[in-house]
């Protein structure tokens, strides 16, 4: 039977107070089919755990700029050369990103680089930042142009994007633009997890209240270099420099 209520959980970062939260909520919303949009590891208390849990699920998804740099790290390195004026935020990246795969370990890395760059599912295409790249996307503040431009060459009436850290929908003539928000390290100032609910063609987006304290605590202890950091953001919902 053809599925009509897709779950696309994106942006889990290693937290894995929140992943817990979001599965307690898809218990309750019990869609026929679970993506995930990429970034699962990276930036968090628990990478291996995350991983290890999204396997046992079963999980169809999509690459992740984040899961990208731990296997490749010249995919990091060639965005950061874009910015040298951010140089301390990428030597924090690349710094928490190598203790990551130390973590995770090679079979672990090796699976994240088998995720596909696109899910296609009925009416919807997936992405984790746009077609082209795991690591450029529109912002929500886009124009529909823009938004066109991107995302209308995936084919498919719906596309949804992950990456941003800040939920939206956007309705166009021809397509609807939709960004799932994050689990964890919300950019949007508020804290709870985000995930999306798409009921045939019908986006909502779902906010998740959890323990973030319980999540901080998790940082605290956690041993990866600019835990401190990484707890900024996740208290404040919003982006912050190490």
């Amino acid at each position: 039977m053809k599925c009509v209520r897709i779950a696309i959980v994106s942006d889990i970062h290693g937290n894995r107070t929140a992943l817990e939260a979001v599965l307690a909520d898809l218990r309750l919303t019990s869609p026929d089919l679970i993506l995930h949009g990429g970034d699962l590891p990276y930036g968090g208390a628990n990478p291996a755990a995350i991983v290890d849990h999204i396997r046992d699920l079963g999980w169809p998804g999509v690459l992740g700029n984040t899961d990208e740099m731990l296997f490749d790290p010249e995919s990091l390195a060639s965005v950061a050369a874009q910015s040298p004026h951010l140089q301390a935020l990428w030597t924090a990246i690349q710094e928490t990103a190598a203790a990551t795969c130390e973590t995770l370990g090679e079979e672990r890395l090796a699976w994240l680089r088998t995720l596909p760059r696109t899910q296609l599912e009925g009416p919807m295409a997936l992405v984790h930042a746009s077609p082209d790249s795991t690591w450029r996307a529109p912002a929500p503040e886009a124009s529909d142009a823009e938004l066109q431009s991107v995302y209308s060459p995936l084919g498919r009436p719906v596309a949804v994007y992950g990456h941003i850290h800040r939920s939206y929908i956007r309705t166009l003539p021809n397509i609807t633009i939709v960004n799932t928000g994050s689990v964890s390290l919300s950019y949007d100032g508020d804290r709870r997890a985000a995930y999306l609910l798409l009921d045939g063609s019908a986006p909502s987006i779902r906010r998740v209240e959890y323990d973030v304290d319980k999540e901080l605590q998790a940082l605290s202890v956690c041993g990866l270099p600019h835990a401190a950091w990484m707890a900024k953001t996740l208290a404040s919902a919003s982006p912050q420099m190490p």
